[in-house]
């Protein structure tokens, strides 16, 4: 990572810099946990990962090279993806970063000021006079709109007896900080004027919601991820205090695809910037011109081929709608995802190029039957691209509306950072007819019912507008097949020998899917050994979900766990906590919410509640 360049003259040479390399985080880590907007912390500095903006030259393109997934390409409205710098020994640029927050505090002369003023030498985050490490602001404050801002320590220690913001112009006092020793909590945090017009007071309160809204301070929309070049936005939303290292200070808008036929062998790639333009034209020899006056007639795909990956895109298209919402478009592209892993694909259509590799095992599949389990596949070789479309901050990025997403530059962008992730899976659906039998006992829909109130109150509390929230996804086969890839998640990193974290689960839960995909979520040691593959084969595959079944009949925390009537943020789950069935945050879709193992198992009152109750003796 690299601070920014200062402004110059656009050239056409590329820039040559002898920035000092602040730290390292991998590629992933650019996409899930330090992407654009987010703070990082190196050492006792403190940095904001910058914007994506041309002017500014934040990636590299030699050190972010392209690949294509024209599906999600499709869905976020941009003709490719880059893979973030990598930041190791052969890495020249890597990632550009700003010091963030500005305000530094000095632990010896307790001066509480802009970093600059310190007059630091060059390279180096020391107090100027006492020589000692400046400490970055713990506090910043930001909105839900995104706006990120520095805490108003002037106004907060200028505030009136009444507690609103003081009319007073700035004092020309200095600003001291300093600890009483006392207690770790805010109080012993004290901050003071020289100018001697104001007492000294403690931060105690800062975090109150409206604390800061009672000093009469709204959001002005500061962006300082995109640098001077953008200007703050008009916002006026009420500012919150956060910690700067609180999870709620960024959170990455993830969508992702498997690459499957016929985009998968890569050979579309080379058209990937005129798909949009090519989907204009209906007829053969329409397509035909177009092609030869870009490509000065040396196409690198075959006119056939081009005319079968249209014909197979339109298919893609959902239906219904003259306008489609991206929830509706999202679903559609799942929807292809569920019919290909269902039919999967036969040795023979197999190339070396080809990405995505789905068989039926040679086993005996009848044995699955009695757990009403079908359909089990071996992808045995898949590829996985997630791309960040955007951030939020204090709101839950999996539920926000598209009004409080972020986006990533100040213009318009066809590119959006993204990862790529070959692993393999194990594919398994569920008995229809048993799955619909199921679905209409009451005792299933009153609990269900529960959670979809539960979440949706909690949607519509954060939404912008209630009355657009999106339903919530909350159904009895839904929160089935989430808790039932939770388990098999759960058994197979303690008899497989994979770590929790190393899988991750997929799924396909609507009126027309019943299905779950459980693959390796990374390349590495753990990755596309064929280990999780083999685990699919139908004797393992049931001997693997009876002791998975078995294992969430009880939890150490029952019958707490059990008999609770809510559980989890919001009170969006049932029986469901970190003793049982919740995982790692990185292996789940919907961060750990909407899970209840009691429609697994049943309860001790109503022990066939569960879908898989007859696997055990009650």
């Amino acid at each position: 990572m690299t601070p920014p360049p200062a402004r110059r003259r656009r050239t056409g040479a590329a820039p040559v810099h002898s920035f000092p390399r602040r730290g390292a985080v991998r590629r992933a880590q650019a996409i899930t946990t330090y992407g654009v907007g987010s703070l990082i912390a190196v050492d006792h500095e403190s940095f904001i990962v910058s914007g994506l903006d041309e002017a500014e030259q934040s990636w590299s393109r030699d050190e972010s090279p392209r690949i294509h997934e024209r599906r999600l390409a499709r869905l976020l409205d941009v003709d490719y993806f880059r893979l973030p710098p990598a930041s190791d020994d052969t890495s020249r640029d890597g990632l550009r970063v700003r010091r963030f927050p500005l305000m530094h505090s000095c632990p010896e002369c307790n001066d509480l000021q802009r970093h600059r003023d310190f007059n630091p030498p060059a390279g180096r985050s020391v107090c100027g006079t006492c020589e000692v490490d400046l400490v970055p602001s713990r506090f910043v404050v930001a909105c839900e709109a995104g706006h990120l801002g520095e805490f108003p320590y002037w106004q907060w220690v200028h505030r009136s007896k009444d507690r609103g913001a003081s009319p007073t112009a700035l004092c020309g006092g200095k600003l001291k900080l300093r600890t009483s020793g006392h207690t770790s909590s805010l109080r012993s945090i004290l901050v003071s004027c020289t100018c001697g017009q104001a007492p000294e007071v403690s931060l105690e309160g800062s975090f109150r919601r409206n604390a800061l809204k009672d000093l009469g301070l709204k959001c002005r929309g500061p962006r300082p991820w995109l640098g001077a070049s953008a200007p703050a936005q008009e916002c006026g939303l009420s500012l919150r205090t956060l910690q700067r290292g609180s999870s709620a200070v960024w959170q990455p808008v993830l969508k992702s695809a498997l690459s499957i036929p016929p985009w998968s062998d890569g050979r579309a790639d080379p058209l990937a910037e005129h798909w949009d333009a090519l989907r204009e034209y209906d007829e053969r020899e329409h397509v035909e011109i177009y092609l030869k006056g870009v490509f000065k007639g040396r196409c690198p795909v075959p006119l056939d081929e081009v005319m079968a990956l249209l014909d197979a895109e339109r298919e893609e298209d959902p239906d219904g709608e003259a306008a489609p919402t991206f929830d509706h478009r999202y679903r559609a592209l799942r929807n292809k995802e569920y019919e290909r892993l269902c039919a999967g694909n036969d040795e023979s259509e197999h190339t070396r190029d080809e990405q995505f590799v789905c068989e039926t095992p040679l086993g005996d599949q009848t044995v699955l039957g009695p757990l009403g389990v079908t359909g089990p596949m071996l992808v045995k070789k898949l590829r996985e691209v997630r791309a960040l479309k955007a951030f939020t901050r204090l709101v839950d990025a999996e539920s926000t509306t598209g009004a409080k997403e972020m986006p990533l530059s100040n213009t318009p962008l066809r590119w959006l950072p993204a990862m790529q992730v070959r692993g393999e899976g194990v594919f398994l659906r569920l008995d229809e007819d048993r799955l619909d039998n199921w679905e209409k006992t009451t005792a299933v829909a009153a609990r269900i019912e529960r959670m979809r109130t539960a979440h949706q109150r909690m949607l519509e509390e954060r939404a912008d507008d209630p009355s657009r929230v999106t339903a919530s996804p909350a159904s009895p086969r839904m929160v089935l097949l989430h808790t039932l890839a939770h388990i098999l998640i759960d058994e197979w990193s303690l008899e497989a020998g994979y770590p929790a974290a190393s899988l991750r689960e997929r799924l396909y839960a609507a009126d027309d899917m019943a299905g779950v995909l459980v693959y390796t979520a990374t390349s590495d040691s753990a990755g596309s050994l064929g280990g999780l593959v083999a685990q699919g084969e139908p004797q393992l595959l049931d001997q693997t979900l009876r002791s998975a079944v078995r294992r969430a009949e009880w939890c150490s925390s029952d019958p707490l766990c059990m008999e609770t009537e809510a559980s989890g943020a919001g009170g969006i789950n049932l029986a469901a906590c970190h003793a049982c069935v919740m995982l790692p945050e990185t292996s789940c879709e919907h961060n750990n919410v909407l899970l209840d193992r009691a429609l697994l198992v049943g309860t001790p009152g109503d022990p066939h509640l569960g879908f898989f109750a007859n696997l055990l003796d009650h």
